[in-house]
């Protein structure tokens, strides 16, 4: 055990199934716990590529002297019951309960255990900012890119769970809820108290990076959750690369090999699997001066990571015209919501180029298909400095 951490034990227990959600625990306990060594359980997904990070990040989890336990939590039919049971006694003794992503099922059900008199939610992304303004509304807890749909028969027969880790999420007697969150609060539940994520810990650990000329490109998984179409994304990407220069791709863990390959061939840009979460990626370096993405936690967080490097990040605007017919009522709404309340935003102009009516049919198709993105996609930039940071 490491020195930093002081003694170990059941007093904090804390959940992560991702590795922002793993990073975001060594956060908070770096700036609101610190001395104190966490028991610290990964819930492990099966995907290989989330494993990966999750295995990386727990390296670094044990060398802050934290305790690490790795759940095969999905390894087979019996593997949930296997968990849960043996994480009954601890989740009973803990005091404080760490958790990164309340809409989770397995979370859930491990919330229904627990009487932890402090309940801390890390973020897990975009995903908290919507978590907040669910609970605040007194609204039953659904991932923003489901949510207008119609519950299927797994949420219907697990509405109980919902509603009673709903009720633990909840501020209480003899209960407090904290959000410890980077993302911007707009909804505040009552009762809930809002700490500040700074990316403290990374910047003292990391960095500061080499920053290269060109840009960097950030990848999203919104084409894997069925919210944006394939080839209006590709030709995006495509368009964004020629604008800003860029040559690298870093790729999210949810990206498919296909789409990537994809990616690769037809924008020409250098497909990077990042080891680790970005914002640590980032502040390693090195990373080109401007980076892009397209509505993702990274507009958030990446100012803070690369707080005074004179990094710049650009934010590019989802057409609603890319978005596919699968997509949830809610998705448009929250995909500005995210590029909307990114601090110290500025739009870029966008033009856009008409179709010739004149053209062959089949030029005419093609040309279609390139049109569902505007040739210069509206971006926002937010210039990364210490002062910025500060108000996030």
């Amino acid at each position: 055990m490491s020195p930093r951490a002081g003694r170990t034990g059941p007093r904090t227990l804390a959940f992560v199934e991702s590795p922002v959600q793993l990073l975001n625990v060594l956060e908070w306990a770096h700036a609101h716990a610190p001395g104190a060594g966490l028991a610290l359980v990964v819930l492990s997904p099966v995907d290989p590529m989330t494993r990966g990070q999750l295995r990386r990040m727990a390296e670094l989890a044990r060398e802050e002297g934290h305790d690490v336990r790795w759940e095969e939590a999905r390894g087979g039919a019996s593997a949930p019951l296997r968990t849960i049971g043996g994480l009954a006694v601890p989740l009973r003794r803990a005091r404080r309960v760490v958790l990164g992503d309340p809409f989770s099922r397995y979370v859930q059900l491990l919330l229904t255990i627990t009487r932890a008199p402090e309940v801390v939610v890390v973020d897990d992304g975009t995903a908290t900012m919507e978590f907040a303004g669910q609970l605040a509304r007194g609204e039953r807890l659904v991932r923003w890119h489901r949510k207008g749909g119609r519950p299927g028969p797994r949420d219907l027969a697990l509405a109980p769970v919902s509603a009673a880790a709903r009720r633990r999420l909840s501020p209480g007697e003899g209960r407090t809820v904290e959000v410890f969150t980077s993302m911007p609060m707009e909804d505040v539940p009552p009762g809930v108290t809002v700490r500040a994520h700074t990316f403290a810990w990374t910047r003292d650990r990391f960095g500061p990076p080499r920053v290269t000329r060109g840009a960097d490109l950030v990848g999203t998984s919104l084409v894997e959750t069925g919210v944006v179409d394939a080839d209006a994304y590709v030709a995006a990407v495509g368009a964004l690369s020629r604008t800003h220069g860029a040559r690298r791709y870093f790729a999210h863990r949810r990206e498919t090999t296909e789409k990537l390959h994809r990616l690769a061939v037809e924008t020409g840009l250098e497909i990077v699997r990042p080891e680790l979460p970005l914002e640590l990626v980032a502040r390693r370096g090195p990373v080109g001066r401007t980076v892009v993405s397209f509505p993702s936690t990274v507009v958030h967080t990446l100012p803070l990571a690369l707080a005074g490097t004179g990094v710049r990040v650009a934010v590019c605007d989802i057409d609603p015209a890319w978005l596919t017919a699968h997509a949830s009522p809610r998705a448009r709404g929250f995909l500005s919501d995210v590029v909307g309340t990114a601090r110290g935003a500025h739009p870029l102009r966008r033009r856009h180029r008409r179709p010739n009516p004149h053209r062959s049919r089949s030029r005419h198709r093609h040309r279609r298909q390139r049109n569902l993105h505007p040739r210069h996609p509206t971006t926002r930039t937010t210039t990364m400095t210490a002062a910025s940071a500060s108000r996030c």
